[in-house]
């Protein structure tokens, strides 16, 4: 089977709530909501059809499709700048140290501070694979298809780039971290006010989460011990973020206190890396594996296949790749190694 990563279109609408109810929750990019759905791909629709080339406030939804039967068995999604709409909220760990002379003592107390420091910031997020296709790749796939999408429209989006990995969900769906920090002001469960994130975006937690900086020492150990860390599920994706040059710097999410990652956009690797080509043929039999994508927006196209690059600026690729992409000689096409 060949898979490639497409622009979403409306059409999308019910296979991506199919996945979305699969989610398990904590997963605020894809709500089990069809008008938040919607009106997501009516803003994706907006974003790949812009005409001006240039940074603005925009969403691109992406799908993994099955070219054999059409099927869309994952999705992924880049924000251009977060913080447009409503602040973009995270807490920064960071410490405070205190010494008395008179003592002899030195005392260093971690903190959580609620702050806006990356507003402005792009963002590679809502990244689900359908369970059955958890093999060959695709995963990946998905993944650095969205680098190959930045460093092809490198003007719609920001200097730094962020992603957020979600936290620590217990059996039961709620979170610890939630329940012994935020939930303690709002009197909604994680779910509750995940599920309202999503809809309704975060201006509550503007209106209701207290500004002083919360002490780490003063959280219950089911709290405190989770700070930070991915979901189970998620520890391939940070491993993942790590190899790109994402780094977590102290900052974590404010429901669930799972990790959000950074980057310096032109330093993220499969951006760096990617180079652009004129294609020469589609006949290579033995070459390089690799990403390779094609068109602009909305027509973007990427699939995994191999290629072979000359000192002037043309590459082969192998057939099935080429015709998964629907591409021949004299397209353009970007490409990073696998």
């Amino acid at each position: 089977m060949s898979f490639r990563l497409r622009a979403a279109r409306p059409a999308d609408i019910e296979p991506l709530y199919e996945m979305a109810k699969l989610t398990g929750g904590g997963f605020t990019n894809l709500p089990a909501d069809r008008d938040a759905l919607g009106a997501k791909l009516a803003r994706a629709e907006d974003a790949f059809t812009r005409d001006d080339d240039e940074l603005g406030d925009d969403l691109f939804v992406l799908v993994l499709e099955n070219v054999e039967t059409g099927q869309v068995r994952g999705t992924c999604q880049l924000f251009s700048q977060v913080g447009q709409r409503w602040p973009f909220y995270s807490y920064r760990l960071n410490t405070l140290t205190q010494h008395s002379q008179e003592l002899g003592r030195t005392v260093r107390a971690e903190l959580l501070s609620l702050v806006t420091d990356l507003e402005g910031s792009s963002e590679v997020g809502g990244l689900f694979l359908h369970p059955n296709e958890r093999a060959g790749g695709l995963g990946l796939l998905l993944a650095r298809s969205r680098y190959l999408f930045v460093a092809m429209h490198r003007a719609r989006f920001a200097e730094r780039i962020l992603a957020e990995l979600r936290g620590i969900i217990d059996d039961s769906g709620g979170s610890p971290f939630w329940d012994g920090v935020a939930g303690r002001f709002f009197g909604m469960s994680f779910q509750e006010a995940d599920y309202f994130n999503a809809i309704n975006g975060n201006q509550f937690i503007a209106d209701l989460m207290p500004k002083h900086p919360v002490y780490v020492a003063m959280l219950e150990d089911e709290a405190r011990k989770v700070i930070g860390l991915p979901h189970p599920t998620g520890r391939a994706a940070m491993r993942m973020l790590e190899k790109e040059g994402f780094a977590a710097e102290g900052y974590v999410d404010i429901f669930d206190g799972g990790p959000t990652m950074t980057a310096r956009t032109d330093q993220v690797k499969s951006i760096r890396d990617s180079v652009p080509s004129t294609l020469s043929s589609t006949e290579l039999d033995i070459g390089e594996r690799a990403l390779v994508a094609t068109g602009t927006l909305g027509s973007f196209r990427c699939a995994y296949g191999m290629r072979e690059l000359d000192a002037d600026g043309n590459a082969s690729i192998d057939e099935r790749c080429a015709r998964t992409l629907e591409v021949g000689p004299g397209d353009e096409i970007w490409s990073v190694a696998r």
